[in-house]
């Protein structure tokens, strides 16, 4: 059983995948937003070749924690995905993944086109990383 992890955005998702225990996320490929009808094939496809039981989004918060236009867009969005693959849906705070995933880059000097094209992925690795994370560390506090 694996777990998706989605940077979401208007034009690009970015997509991330656990290894079968749980333990790591490894980018996917960023996908290009098309029309409902595609976006579902996609996603149901990414579904079954992965065996993903559970997705996780990146929910982004403003910097107070207040939810402003984007969240509630990707609220749309999760919403829709969860209704579409009949899977259950987190929601993760995403506050300064993309700054992080570009620092990442940066440090990596991939050179500008490079860093515009891999930074939805990376802040999806990112968010689905710290997810994985957290449950681990919460698993061995109970």
């Amino acid at each position: 059983m694996r777990v998706l992890g989605i940077d979401f955005g208007d034009k690009n998702i970015g997509l991330a995948v656990s290894d079968p225990l749980q333990l790591t996320a490894q980018a996917l490929d960023r996908y290009r937003v098309r029309s409902k009808k595609e976006d579902e094939k996609y996603f149901k496809n990414l579904v079954k070749r992965y065996d993903i039981k559970e997705i996780v989004v990146g929910l982004p918060l403003m910097m107070d924690g207040s939810r402003g236009h984007r969240a509630h867009r990707t609220q749309e969005f999760a919403d829709w995905l969860s209704s579409c693959l009949d899977l259950p849906v987190t929601f993760w705070d995403e506050r300064l993944t993309t700054k992080q995933a570009l620092q990442l880059l940066r440090q990596q000097k991939a050179k500008p086109k490079e860093r515009k094209e891999a930074k939805d992925r990376i802040s999806a690795v990112i968010i689905l990383s710290d997810y994985l994370e957290s449950r681990r560390a919460n698993s061995h506090d109970t």
